[in-house]
């Protein structure tokens, strides 16, 4: 399959492939939430991991995955609490974190998403078709850099710092509970997708991850988009700058390769990354292939 294709494919992988391979087998709602720190929590069923606050005073979520999946969240959400949602924020565009939008639109106050989301959003539904184009509901608030609100008695901030895995990516962070949700910034030990034709760039991805490692407090939870189920959904800084290495020596290994006059296929045709092997496992829908045909085009381009 040639980019072009694989790309317009990803709007349909972004709109369905990306699952939590972690938690295959999981069907029972209840049973998806988790609370993590200080009434924080996430919740996992099929795609991009949902985050979640609830507090006496304030309900905010953060990602929608799909209209099915998302009706379960706010059913399981109305056992908890009477109070409507204050806020989705919606962490980027791609289909498996904002395909549900539609079911939280009569439920949430506002959805919320940096500035270039709803535009991405809409071209990858229109490549869709009209019916995806018809059944996509946008964020009504946007922000350019930064964005924070007081919800009850935690505060939460919105933080864009530049293109990475696509060119709308939030890095969400609950301050008092000191969770921060990544989006998918963090495959955690997979190989992650990367969405150059909605923005994406690999090589200030990688700071993209350093500057939020270092700006954060060195204790705080981070919860990732998608993962290797040996390393699961959530972790520390130093899962963040293990994504953040990965990308950085496929870059590398890459560049290595163009620099002795290797084809982009002769690149891509590495099998394991040296001192990266367990981003490698049965069950993930890419390959390291795909990491470095991207990283190929992005060095060879202009």
């Amino acid at each position: 399959m040639n980019r072009r294709n694989f790309i317009l494919n990803s709007a349909l992988v972004s709109a369905g492939a990306f699952l939590p391979l972690s938690l295959f087998g999981k069907s029972k709602r209840l049973s998806n939430f988790t609370e993590i720190r200080r009434n924080v929590g996430m919740y996992t069923e099929r795609g991009g991991t949902i985050g979640w606050l609830l507090n006496d005073d304030a309900l905010v979520a953060v990602d929608s995955q799909y209209p099915a999946n998302a009706a379960n969240f706010i059913a399981g959400m109305k056992e908890r609490t009477t109070r409507g949602m204050d806020y989705l924020i919606n962490s980027h565009h791609h289909g498996d974190h904002t395909a549900g939008n539609s079911a939280f639109k009569d439920y949430t106050a506002h959805i919320i998403a940096h500035e270039n989301v709803p535009g991405y959003q809409k071209t990858a539904a229109e490549q869709r078709g009209q019916e995806t184009v018809d059944a996509q509901v946008y964020a009504d608030l946007t922000y350019s850099e930064k964005w924070s609100e007081e919800v009850g008695d935690e505060k939460v901030h919105l933080t864009y710092y530049g293109r990475a895995h696509t060119g709308g990516d939030s890095v969400i962070f609950f301050e008092n509970a000191n969770v921060a949700h990544m989006g998918d910034l963090v495959f955690n030990r997979a190989f992650p997708f990367i969405d150059p034709g909605a923005g994406a760039h690999m090589r200030n991805w990688v700071e993209v991850l350093r500057k939020t490692a270092t700006e954060l407090p060195t204790d705080a939870i981070y919860i990732f988009g998608h993962a290797n189920p040996r390393f699961g959904v959530t972790g520390s800084k130093g899962d963040v700058l293990r994504n953040s290495d990965f990308l950085e020596a496929a870059i590398s290994h890459t560049e290595k390769g163009i620099a002795k006059g290797m084809s982009k296929e002769e690149i891509a045709a590495t099998e394991v990354l040296p001192g990266f092997e367990e981003f490698q496992f049965e069950g993930w829908f890419l390959g390291l292939d795909f990491v470095l045909n991207t990283a190929y085009e992005e060095l060879t381009a202009g």
